[in-house]
């Protein structure tokens, strides 16, 4: 699966060339631990070879994760439908990958792993924050945790607040230092 995302592209041939694989929540995590806990996507790379040292990259990602949700943390089914483009270029001793839409790699390479660049592009697709779109989808033993552990206000008679400014005291001792 991961085998055919590496590209050898000291011996591939001039034109265009196209890669498909599938992958599981393994590729997700093998390297380092995500928050991904299935996987069902289908890639697709086009590499284009235009010259002795220049590549044309087009990543075709479509499928499902299924992620925790961070309201109830039951399963949630994100799809996944996104498309990169990278040049790739040859030269030079050193990986230079500060440009977000050109990629150099050593000239002495003889292979380019995309697998990074794919796991990269896909888990960028996840949403900072997630949860159900209803929240009647969510658990509802979960909601009811949740709801048992809400606090609706804050005391007033708090007995670390400041009478006059209705802040902690150590805060004040803190601004204290901070005019000195």
């Amino acid at each position: 699966m991961v085998d055919a995302l590496k590209l050898k592209i000291k011996t591939l041939p001039f034109g265009t060339h196209a890669v498909e694989c599938h992958v599981d929540e393994s590729f997700f995590n093998t390297d380092e631990q995500t928050e991904v806990r299935r996987a069902d996507v289908d890639v697709t790379l086009e590499v284009a070879r235009k010259s002795e040292t220049t590549y044309h990259l087009e990543i075709a990602c479509r499928g499902t994760l299924t992620i925790p949700c961070d309201r109830c943390l039951d399963d949630l089914d994100l799809p996944v439908d996104v498309d990169y483009r990278l040049n790739v270029e040859q030269m030079g001793t050193e990986l230079d990958d500060s440009n977000e839409e050109l990629l150099i790699v050593p000239s002495e390479w003889r292979e380019l792993d995309t697998a990074p660049i794919v796991r990269d592009t896909v888990l960028l697709t996840i949403p900072m924050t997630h949860c159900h779109e209803n929240e009647e989808d969510c658990n509802p033993d979960m909601l009811d945790m949740l709801d048992s552990h809400r606090v609706e206000a804050v005391p007033e008679d708090d007995d670390n607040r400041s009478e006059t400014t209705g802040t902690d005291p150590r805060w004040e001792a803190l601004k204290k230092l901070k005019e000195q």
